[in-house]
């Protein structure tokens, strides 16, 4: 290569490593140092409330307290846009809780890892059911929030001819599919409910004795009904994915006595089987 052609490949390295150092330096100047500052739905009992109720709200709390700052919170209903309004905007700096994958932000490690769960009334025929492909399915109404996974394991049994399809989004001050489907197996118009379980194992825990929740861990193909759950920053914002990366590292145990505590079932790395106590 001619000396001057090595010598502007060596100035345009240079530029481009200065410009992405600006670049970098400016994406970390967008998160506080004053504050930890949460994205959160203000109604999405019972991972995130306004009152500080969800167990999402104690796992803020907790690493806030690690970190010697106040927990402040931006406020927008978990529906289209959520990211756009929030995390996006730069009005907050972390959400607490999304799933491993998802492009539109950059995922910490996993903290948690959970499935999709069949709830049925306690006592009630339904209650020994582990499997979708469970023949006692076969004549049962199901309630399941439509587009979600397990819908494609349900078209693949038969069994979409019985079933009753809640909101996939919705703003939960006005419009809750989880209560919904909740009240609606308590009052017997559906047979069962799949639910995702970080939702259902608190819903029950706390106000529905009568429910009983069962992880869904033996579902063959895909999708897999087990989903690993992160934090979310903004892309780019690797040194605060890493002090994340490294507060839960150092908290598992505690952010896992905030799960259980809560009802959420808690799963393998694999999904494969409840995850032990210890």
């Amino acid at each position: 290569m001619p000396a001057w052609a090595r010598n502007g490949t060596r100035v345009a390295a240079l530029i481009l490593s200065v410009l992405g150092g600006a670049a970098a330096a400016q994406t970390s100047d967008l998160v506080s140092t004053t504050a930890f500052r949460v994205c959160s739905d203000p109604a999405a009992y019972p991972v995130s409330m306004q009152d500080g109720s969800g167990y999402e709200n104690k796992i803020a709390e907790l690493l806030a307290a690690e970190l010697g700052r106040p927990v402040e919170y931006t406020w927008y209903p978990m529906s289209t846009g959520f990211i756009r309004n929030t995390l996006a905007s730069a009005e907050c700096d972390v959400v607490i809780g999304y799933a491993q994958g998802d492009e539109l932000v950059l995922n910490t490690n996993h903290y948690l890892t959970s499935a999709y769960v069949l709830v049925v009334p306690a006592g009630g025929s339904l209650a020994d059911v582990a499997e979708l492909s469970d023949p006692k399915l076969r004549e049962a109404r199901l309630g399941i929030v439509a587009g979600s996974p397990p819908v494609t394991h349900l078209a693949r049994l038969g069994l979409l001819t019985r079933i009753h399809s809640y909101d996939l989004f919705a703003d939960r001050r006005y419009n809750s599919p989880p209560d919904r489907m909740i009240a609606d197996l308590e009052a017997g118009e559906i047979d069962a409910a799949i639910m995702w379980g970080p939702i259902a194992g608190p819903m029950v825990k706390d106000a529905h004795p009568d429910l009983k929740v069962t992880p869904l861990l033996r579902e063959p193909g895909m999708p897999h009904l087990f989903y690993r759950i992160t934090m979310g920053v903004r892309q780019g914002e690797d040194t605060w994915k890493r002090e994340l990366n490294s507060l839960i590292r150092r908290n598992q145990d505690r952010i896992d006595a905030i799960l259980r505590e809560a009802g959420v079932p808690l799963l393998n790395d694999m999904g494969t089987e409840l995850k032990p106590e210890g």
